[in-house]
């Protein structure tokens, strides 16, 4: 039986890239990366995929990764796409209300024919890391933070718990995104990185936890050390291998 190539689609805060995988993970052809545009109502996000898909090779079934509450495929709420300019900018109410139980999925498939797979981005990336033993935790460092939770292989749903507080009327995703790092500087951010390591490890009591994300490397080698055995660090091109993994790691029925 011939592979399955995936169109693996990782929709960012700023950006946009897609691959096309076989089921090793193996990229077809060079990756395609396009500036996220804005403002950004779903039929424009869905119209970007299937530009960058006529850029690629051709591909058995979609997979789409995209910030926020995702449940089978319908947006709950996306926390970029309903700005007026991007990330951390004023949100607009009609893209609120567009984006609002809008099925991601069923857009996508029926404008590429293919079968699609809707996630949020650090369940996609983190299906491309986990070893599906024990209770696995995904925590994607970029422009905020994603996270995920996988146990014994299985997506396990999701939380949006980057979005409560950790001090001082901050929330997870304001302590320790891009802007603060920005503010910070490496050294600084990377031991807020550590706090929250520190602090949610009596929480989930994880097997293992993975720090993924582009800024994922920004972390000093002395917040490293600190960090412990139990957390590796992961490169940010899972968030496309894990496309073509996806498929086989959805939550039990």
């Amino acid at each position: 039986m011939a592979d399955i190539l995936t169109l693996a689609v990782d929709c960012g805060g700023g950006g946009i890239k897609a691959a096309v995988l076989d089921s090793s993970g193996t990229a077809h052809a060079a990756p395609v990366r396009v500036p996220t545009p804005y403002p950004l109502p779903p039929e424009l996000l869905v119209d970007t995929i299937a530009k960058i898909a006529t850029d690629l090779p051709a591909a058995g079934r979609v997979t789409v990764g995209m910030p926020g509450m995702i449940r089978s495929g319908v947006v709950v709420h996306t926390p970029h796409y309903i700005t007026r300019s991007g990330p951390r900018s004023r949100v607009d109410p009609a893209l609120l209300d567009a984006w609002h139980s809008f099925d991601m999925r069923a857009a996508v498939a029926g404008r590429l024919n293919l079968p699609a797979l809707v996630l949020n981005d650090a369940e996609v990336h983190g299906a491309g890391v986990v070893a599906a033993s024990g209770l696995e935790l995904v925590i994607t460092l970029g422009t905020g933070l994603g996270t995920a939770m996988f146990h014994g292989g299985r997506i396990a749903p999701h939380l949006e718990w980057s979005h409560a507080p950790v001090r001082r009327s901050l929330t997870y995703d304001q302590y320790i995104g891009e802007p603060e790092r920005r503010r910070l500087g490496d050294g600084l951010w990377s031991r807020r990185v550590v706090t929250v390591v520190d602090g949610l490890r009596p929480v989930f009591h994880w097997d293992r936890l993975y720090l993924g994300g582009g800024n994922a490397r920004r972390i000093t080698p002395s917040a490293l050390a600190r960090l412990g055995d139990d957390v590796v660090i992961v490169p940010n091109s899972a968030a496309l291998v894990g496309g073509a993994r996806a498929w086989d790691l959805l939550p039990a029925q």
